[in-house]
């Protein structure tokens, strides 16, 4: 599995789904989906998705690092 960071390619909003499918080898419209339909559910998805989008890095920044 790769690092959990925010793609530049594949990008829809913030990289975050992309980021996600990425890290666990699924999909990117995969994972969309599955956030669009949690959105129905009530709960806390959007702050999670801000909270993801905050604390993911960008890929460049994180290939810099290591």
């Amino acid at each position: 599995m790769s690092r959990l960071v925010r793609p530049r390619q594949g990008r829809m909003i913030a990289g975050v789904c992309a980021g996600l499918a990425q890290r666990f080898g699924k999909s990117a419209g995969f994972i969309r989906l599955l956030f669009l339909l949690s959105l129905l559910l009530p709960g806390t998805q959007v702050i999670v998705y801000l909270v993801l989008w905050v604390l993911m890095p960008n890929e460049d920044r994180h290939a810099t690092r290591y």
